[in-house]
């Protein structure tokens, strides 16, 4: 009986240590991901807005359409939703992004609080601060179910110093 409890408690615990393992979203230390980290307001190098909307021919857009930074930048995100439904801001590598994509089409009313996320209603306007930390090219779009392939992603260029 004894044998069979410990078990029950280490399945129970690999369990609720597992879904926090498999997000891998933090490269480096508890808040740093491939893209960076949160940023401090207070040292904002500058502002980026970011636009999203809907077209009436069913594209989905971000305008711009791309963005870059520089390494060790940070940089106050303003995403504003001008369209009619609800669409998300989400930074990160493609790999990643294509991850947080497929378990929103399993689960499309998932909720969840990422600080390299913005998710807006219509006529909402949201901010990320964002530092940059890691040159390279990652992309920013919309998982949520059909926005992707409706045209909302777009490359993030981080140039190095």
């Amino acid at each position: 009986m004894r044998k069979k409890l410990m078990l029950s408690v280490a399945f129970a615990a690999a369990l609720l240590a597992g879904p926090a393992f498999a997000t891998g979203n933090h490269a480096g230390g508890h808040d740093e991901m491939a893209v960076g980290k949160p940023g401090d307001a207070g040292h904002v190098d500058r502002t980026v807005r970011i636009g999203i909307k809907e077209t009436d021919d069913g594209r989905m857009l971000f305008e711009p359409s791309e963005f870059s930074a520089k390494k060790g930048e940070t940089i106050r995100i303003v995403v504003v939703n001008s369209g009619q439904i609800d669409h998300e801001f989400v930074m990160d590598d493609a790999a990643k992004n294509a991850e947080h994509k497929a378990l929103m089409e399993k689960f499309p009313e998932m909720e969840h609080d990422d600080p390299n996320a913005v998710r807006l209603a219509p006529g909402e306007e949201g901010e990320i601060v964002w530092t940059f930390t890691k040159a390279g090219e990652f992309e920013f779009a919309c998982l949520i179910p059909g926005h992707y392939e409706s045209g909302m992603h777009g490359p993030l260029t981080v140039a190095g110093k």
